[in-house]
């Protein structure tokens, strides 16, 4: 009896050893729009949304002034209990993290041009290393406009939509999207190379290639074109796994659209403000987590949509009418984007 009381006591011991190894954490992206200045009350927004949602790690992009942004909000979560780092390197994009840094620097320079620098956080995990970007690819040469009969570049009606995919992407190609991707990728091959998994995120300004194929060609004033974006396409061939559609892999019935966001509380509701192609239907998920566990013991166990449960469609702020499930804090949403909110899994070493 005694030997068969410590054989259960052991393995009681073993099975609470093997849960301890094992924790999840939750990754906020965010866009701030303009450093939540288009949204009376949006600064007291963001830390109301970081207490509601508690995130482990965040992505923040178009920081107005990250010099005191961040260090408020480190400051302000400090006395709620919190304690988080953070760094912005004086750039519009920053991260917040619980986890202690091993080290944060600018990452991912597109050649020539630091402004287009992305936020690197590296850190340890239950041992196990996991490098973290923070992202904000350039917002010009909108080219999903095209197909929709509207200019990328002035934002105003062209004659008729373009919709040869070999033309937008020509046009497409014009921005820093790409090149800002292809840094990002060889970035995270020499992390990976050291065993270490990979999590970035951030406002692409560029829809998924997963949303623009044969199923979703007719819908949402695509008019017929199938678009094999570049940034998406460069992250799925190396190997990077979109967390959102990971998790909603049907585009039909959960497009996930992130822009514009109905936010009824921006600029009084000015609709002008939010819809900039009035005419038609402009909404694309352009807001993004993706990850690559690189053979760690990283997993993801959830990502949803977060923000107001409304969107813009045709210049009119108009209830969700998709089956995508959204997460809405209970306080003023300072963006006129939605997040991605994913958790994590991280088995230890």
């Amino acid at each position: 009896m005694n030997k068969k009381l410590l054989l259960l006591c052991l393995l009681l011991i073993c099975g609470l050893c093997h849960t301890a190894g094992k924790t999840t954490f939750k990754v906020l992206q965010m866009n701030l729009w303009h450093g939540t200045t288009k949204v009376p009350g949006g600064e007291q927004g963001v830390i109301d949304i970081l207490e509601q949602t508690d995130p482990d790690v965040v992505f923040f992009c178009e920081i107005r002034d990250g010099r005191t942004f961040i260090p408020k909000l480190i400051e302000e979560m400090k006395k709620r209990g919190k304690t988080y780092y953070g760094e912005t390197f004086d750039l519009a994009i920053g991260i917040l993290s619980k986890f202690k840094p091993d080290s944060i620097q600018k990452s991912c320079i597109v050649p020539g041009d630091e402004g287009r620098a992305m936020v690197k956080l590296l850190t340890t995990v239950e041992g196990q290393q996991i490098a973290f970007y923070s992202c904000h690819l350039d917002y010009t040469h909108y080219e999903c406009y095209m197909p929709r009969g509207y200019s990328g570049t002035t934002w105003k009606k062209i004659e008729q939509p373009i919709t040869d995919e070999q033309e937008v992407l020509k046009a497409n190609r014009l921005s820093f999207r790409d090149e800002s991707i292809r840094a990002f990728i060889q970035a995270a091959q020499a992390d990976m190379a050291q065993g270490r998994a990979v999590i970035m995120g951030g406002d692409f300004n560029e829809p998924s290639h997963l949303d623009w194929q044969e199923d979703t060609k007719d819908l949402w004033d695509h008019n017929g074109a199938v678009i094999h974006w570049d940034c998406s396409m460069l992250l799925h061939e190396a190997g990077f796994k979109d967390a959102y559609r990971e998790k909603h892999p049907n585009p039909v019935r959960c497009p996930g659209f992130t822009f514009p966001a109905g936010n009824r509380l921006a600029e009084q509701a000015k609709l002008e403000r939010l819809a900039w192609a009035p005419e038609v239907d402009e909404r694309d998920r352009i807001d993004f987590i993706y990850y690559c566990p690189a053979g760690t013991g990283l997993s993801m166990k959830d990502c949803t949509l977060i923000g107001p449960s409304e969107t813009v469609l045709r210049g009119k702020i108009v209830e969700n009418d998709s089956k995508d499930k959204i997460l809405t804090p209970d306080c003023v949403w300072p963006s006129d984007h939605k997040g991605n909110l994913a958790t994590f899994r991280i088995r230890g070493k």
